[in-house]
Parts: C-alpha cells; sequence; structure tokens
C-alpha cells in the first residue's frame, strides 16, 4: 500500500513562507539546500510520537499556480486542534479562504485556504458532532 510519507511546498519567498507556517502551525525548519542544490527547508510539523508527517518548503522553480484554477497539486490537509482560531491565524497572516468551514458530518470541520505563496491547503478539526 502507498502511504504518504513527505510533502514539498514550493514557493517565491522561502523566509515569508517559513513565517507563515511556523507561526500558524509551530512548524520548525531544518536548512537541507546542501542536499537539494536549491533552498530546501525540511518541515519538522510535530513531535515523532505523534500521527502525521513531515515535508519540506522548497524554492519554486517555475510560474506560481494563477488565483481561480483548479487545484493542480496535492492538496495537504493539516489537522488542528481548534478551526476558528486556525482560520483567524491564516487570515491574520496573509492567507485567504478557499473553500469556506463546513462539516464533514460526525466526523470533523474542513476549510481550505490560499497560503501566502498561491498554494491551496486544508485544515480538518475532528469532532463528532460537527453537521
Amino acid at each position: 500500500m502507498g502511504r504518504v510519507v513527505h510533502f514539498e511546498i514550493h514557493v517565491n519567498e522561502m523566509d515569508r513562507a517559513k513565517k507563515f507556517y511556523g507561526e500558524v502551525f509551530g512548524w520548525n525548519f531544518e536548512d537541507w539546500s546542501d542536499f537539494a542544490g536549491t533552498p530546501y527547508f525540511g518541515a519538522i510539523t510535530g513531535n515523532k510520537e505523534e500521527m502525521g508527517i513531515d515535508g519540506a518548503l522548497m524554492q519554486r522553480r517555475t510560474q506560481s499556480p494563477e488565483g481561480g484554477q483548479c487545484v493542480n497539486a496535492f492538496v495537504c490537509t493539516i489537522q488542528v486542534e481548534e478551526f476558528d482560531s486556525t482560520e483567524a491565524a491564516i487570515l491574520a497572516h496573509g492567507g485567504t479562504i478557499s473553500v469556506p468551514k463546513h462539516a464533514l458530518t460526525g466526523m470533523a470541520w474542513q476549510g481550505y485556504f490560499t497560503d501566502t505563496e498561491g498554494n491551496i491547503i486544508g485544515i480538518h478539526q475532528p469532532d463528532e458532532n460537527a453537521k
């Protein structure tokens, strides 16, 4: 069975992207540029004991996706403890709403946002009472 074990987020401005993901989600970054031969920062997204994956921010090598396009890459969804405060942090740090908060009935609250680099990300708050 194929399992996602890493993700990459293409960025135009590395410092801006690191600030966004660091401040909104508490991620830490390690400089792996020497391995990649281009600006590439490993994204440590949580404790190794927690379920989840780590990934990286990498320097975008082509033009940014245009607004209003259908999705043209993998969309990573990030589990959060509290949807509304995370949404507020995203908006305060330059992100915008792509698909508003909605219930995955009996499971969770879900929504999609555009980050400071034009990428779509999802956030997911487990909640059995969501409806």
